[in-house]
């Protein structure tokens, strides 16, 4: 909802500062100006971007409405999750794990944790992690450059429609431009008419130039940085199960291998020490200290 308020307070803004310097709302309101814009961007749009790419940027500028994609909770069911996997591995060996990455969305395990396991990407990620242990078709300390290569993809994925997003807010003033001259072709035309017909196509070729800078440096790139941090926040998330994941693999302590993605986070989502081993006492049942030095 933020972005909602920030694109208010852009708009608000501008008109409001127009009309209080005596302006007139109406003068800006030339449909065929913002007909060309528009249409001429969402053109250029079509023309460099792959179909993947077009579905994949409305998903994440709808994603800048619902704001940060993990909160603090999201994160405690994640290492719980994670956690519980792992003290399984450990105490019962990997084949213990299979049953649950072989089919994690029936899994009774990741079904206690279930916004953990309603993100499909993330899930993904585990279990092309921990499988390849467990067939034993790699080697513990390969599964790092394994997990890179994929994390480094998804980064590259989630750029490609933000990319694409910031060229068209490149080329907004560029579309501006060509509405303004078009205006001013209609303008020539009429030359010979009543001087006040005149202002009025000149001041609509004005506002086809002040709508494309608007749009470009007021919603589309504002809007193309904040996709960019959205997009940062799901990467620190996915790379929390990479780190932990790794760290197990190469025979890392449970409570060690949560450690090394909690301190990969922020301040904010960041839980201390303490509360970390609280949490995970939670986890498990029977000797439950002994679980959290295990």
């Amino acid at each position: 909802m933020i972005v909602i308020f920030g694109i208010l307070v852009v708009t608000g803004s501008v008109l409001g500062g127009f009309m209080f310097a005596g302006g007139h709302l109406g003068a800006l309101i030339q449909v065929s100006e913002f007909i060309v814009i528009v249409g001429a961007a969402a053109g250029a749009l079509i023309i460099m971007s792959p179909k993947e790419v077009l579905i994949d940027m409305f998903k994440q500028m709808v994603g800048t409405l619902k704001g940060t994609p993990y909160k603090r909770s999201d994160y405690e069911d994640l290492f719980k999750a994670l956690y519980e996997l792992f003290i399984l591995g450990r105490r019962n060996g990997m084949t213990a794990v299979e049953e649950h990455i072989m089919d994690p969305f029936t899994s009774t395990l990741f079904g206690k944790y279930p916004s953990f396991l309603a993100n499909k990407t993330a899930v993904e990620l585990l279990v092309g992690g921990l499988r390849p242990i467990v067939d034993g078709k790699v080697k513990p300390d390969q599964l790092k450059a394994l997990m890179e290569v994929e994390l480094d993809m998804m980064d590259d994925e989630h750029h490609k429609p933000v990319n694409v997003l910031t060229k068209t807010a490149d080329a907004m003033p560029g579309f501006g431009i060509v509405a303004a001259v078009l205006g001013i072709v209609i303008t020539m035309a009429s030359i010979a008419g009543p001087i006040d017909m005149i202002g009025e196509h000149v001041a609509a070729a004005l506002v086809g130039t002040f709508l494309g800078i608007l749009i470009s440096y007021g919603y589309l790139n504002p809007l193309a940085v904040n996709m960019e941090f959205l997009g940062a926040a799901q990467m620190v998330y996915y790379r929390c199960i990479a780190t932990s994941v790794v760290g197990f693999a190469n025979g890392m302590a449970p409570i060690m291998a949560i450690e090394m993605a909690r301190r990969s986070l922020s301040e904010n989502l960041r839980p201390t020490s303490e509360e970390l081993e609280v949490m995970l006492k939670q986890v498990v049942t029977g000797d439950k200290s002994a679980a959290v030095k295990a």
